[in-house]
């Protein structure tokens, strides 16, 4: 009988070691940041910021490779976990099918990133009314869905944050870009209204309004647009450098953070001018990209 346990004994062991060796395989995360848009530009670059401040990620944007490639290097390098959760948030419903997979995980956002974003630019009645669409969809509609539905979470946790990347286009209206002026103008409302209504329970949300910015959305544009193309490299700003006003933005609770002191003099202008002013002035300066 002695022999038969001096035998038996490895056995258990080595049982344990390989279930303790499954479960350091496998990341535990009960609260994390969700960056959607997340597999370039600025949305990558918050990323980064939110793993280097000790966040859990969830990365979500159309490609796989991209975002699983990121959460990789972002979790080796801060030891966070992360994890790559590609969706088309560009679909009807997409919104609801990553909340649910969200739930699904039992996973908290205690931080809610709406970056994902299209830009089209050129004049109203040029451009397809299905892109027109597009742009009201994935900067508006989805937006607001993802907001409506990861908030109720966070009221009942009292905690919680939100970051709204808007643009300084939120501030004026400008020809060539009518439509997605108008959806971030949607974003920068949106997110006043709701730092004052979540404030007693304990929930911020902050608007990141850059200028133009060195993304891949920018540079398509500059590509297809004359005007666009003309913009000068010392008017289009640093990724990284707006990613970290966003996040420090997000972190002190600030309502609007506009990145650069020219575009905070032209937000600020714009808001203190009459409107027919401001209405006349980039009119003037957005007829000349038509």
């Amino acid at each position: 009988m002695a022999t038969t346990a001096r035998k038996s004994a490895p056995k258990k062991k080595a049982t344990a070691k390989k279930s303790t060796a499954k479960k350091k395989s496998t990341p535990l995360m009960k609260e994390a940041t969700l960056i959607t848009g997340a597999s370039g530009g600025i949305g990558e670059a918050l990323a980064g910021e939110f793993a280097k401040g000790g966040s859990n990620l969830i990365l979500v944007a159309r490609s796989k490779d991209k975002l699983e490639a990121i959460a990789k290097r972002l979790s080796e390098e801060h030891g966070i976990a992360a994890i790559a959760l590609p969706a088309d948030l560009s679909k009807p419903n997409a919104g609801q099918k990553l909340f649910e997979t969200v739930a699904g995980k039992g996973i908290h956002v205690e931080t809610l990133v709406n970056n994902a974003g299209i830009l089209e630019m050129g004049a109203f009645a040029d451009i397809d009314t299905s892109r027109h669409l597009e742009l009201v969809h994935l900067n508006i509609t989805t937006l607001s869905e993802l907001t409506s539905l990861f908030v109720p979470g966070m009221i009942k946790r009292k905690a919680g944050r939100i970051l709204n990347v808007a643009s300084i286009a939120a501030f004026q209206p400008i020809p060539s870009l009518a439509t997605y002026a108008a959806t971030k103008a949607y974003v920068l409302s949106l997110t006043e209204s709701l730092s004052e209504e979540l404030k007693p329970h304990g929930i911020t949300a902050t608007a990141l309004c850059p200028g133009i910015t060195g993304t891949d959305m920018v540079a398509s544009a500059k590509e297809s647009n004359e005007t666009a193309a003309k913009i000068p490299d010392f008017m289009v700003s640093d990724v990284a450098g707006v990613a970290s006003e966003g996040y420090t933005a997000c972190m002190k609770g600030e309502v609007i953070r506009v990145p650069g002191m020219v575009n905070l003099a032209a937000a600020v202008a714009g808001r203190a001018s009459p409107r027919w002013l401001v209405r006349a002035v980039s009119g003037a300066l957005g007829r000349l990209a038509l």
